[in-house]
């Protein structure tokens, strides 16, 4: 049975506290799982959740500051220890190269595990495979950092009704739809176009091209919110966002299910990013995230 869902590991920004993990995000994805972020601490997040290192395909590193990186070490000492039986990718900026090396080798083990190293350079495609595209776009940080988009390919719908009225049933849909045609009657005459699901995963970053290219028909965006609106300045100041900023992203972006995360210690009553979120427009489903909570990918349309 397939599954899609984002496992929330940790939502602090550079401060944890006694109620939130550093950064860390696993997206399911069908087979496969994608971790996003794992800062200090996401290994024993992951046992916490019940996702084991034998979950993971990709590592994805927005930038290189310790709250979304410092617990790279961990999870791919892990990896190597319970000798993941697949190759294991990780993408991250190439500009932070040395940091990756630092963090991969930072003690001795046992590499028993293979793991592809493909930084990114630029935006663009970083992978294609049957069930999704990922993609990355520049943000707007301090540090060079790098948001992803998971696009999954479009498909057909076949409409009964019209199979029906042309005689189509049984074994010949499938070979219409192998085929494109069968006895004079075009596959899109008896189906329709329905549109692949869209992840997206903006972090530490201003408003930019970047989080809009991201956000773009998202049915779950998955952004940080730093900041409440008041600190607006603050939040420029340091490359971040705050809840209605990133609330309006989603507005114009047409977001189905928008997430909030990366809380600025200095807010203890997360009802305000809900609040403000919603001040400034959005309508769909909203979560201001908590460590270890699941959040379902949307039903496709």
């Amino acid at each position: 049975m397939s599954v899609r869902e984002l496992v929330v590991l940790g939502t602090a920004s550079q401060v944890p506290t006694r109620h939130r993990n550093h950064n860390g995000y696993l997206l399911r994805w069908d087979g496969e799982g994608l971790l996003f972020d794992p800062g200090e601490g996401t290994q024993r997040q992951m046992l916490r959740a019940g996702v084991a290192a034998h979950d993971l395909n990709r590592l994805c590193v927005t930038h290189f500051h310790g709250d979304h990186s410092l617990g790279l070490a961990g999870v791919i000492q892990r990896i190597n220890l319970d000798r993941v039986p697949h190759p294991v990718t990780a993408h991250y900026p190439a500009s932070g190269q040395r940091f990756f090396d630092r963090l991969r080798y930072s003690t001795a083990y046992r590499e028993t595990v293979r793991l592809r190293q493909e930084p990114v350079a630029a935006d663009g495609v970083l992978a294609e495979t049957p069930a999704y595209t990922l993609q990355a776009r520049l943000l707007s940080h301090p540090v060079e950092a790098f948001g992803y988009r998971l696009v999954e390919p479009d498909a057909r719908r076949m409409l009964p009704d019209r199979l029906a009225a042309h005689g189509i049933a049984g074994p010949d849909v499938g070979r219409l739809q192998r085929e494109g045609e069968l006895r004079g009657v075009r596959l899109d005459e008896v189906s329709e176009v329905r549109r692949g699901q869209r992840f997206a995963f903006v972090m530490d970053t201003r408003l930019c091209d970047g989080v809009h290219a991201l956000a773009e028909g998202a049915d779950l965006l998955v952004i940080e919110s730093t900041f409440l609106d008041e600190d607006v300045r603050l939040a420029t100041e340091h490359g971040h966002l705050t809840a209605g900023q990133a609330a309006k992203v989603a507005v114009e972006a047409g977001v189905r299910h928008l997430v909030l995360t990366h809380f600025s210690q200095r807010y203890s009553d997360p009802s305000l990013f809900e609040r403000q979120a919603r001040d400034a427009g959005f309508t769909g489903e909203l979560t201001v995230a908590r460590d270890l909570m699941r959040v379902p990918v949307p039903k496709r349309r």
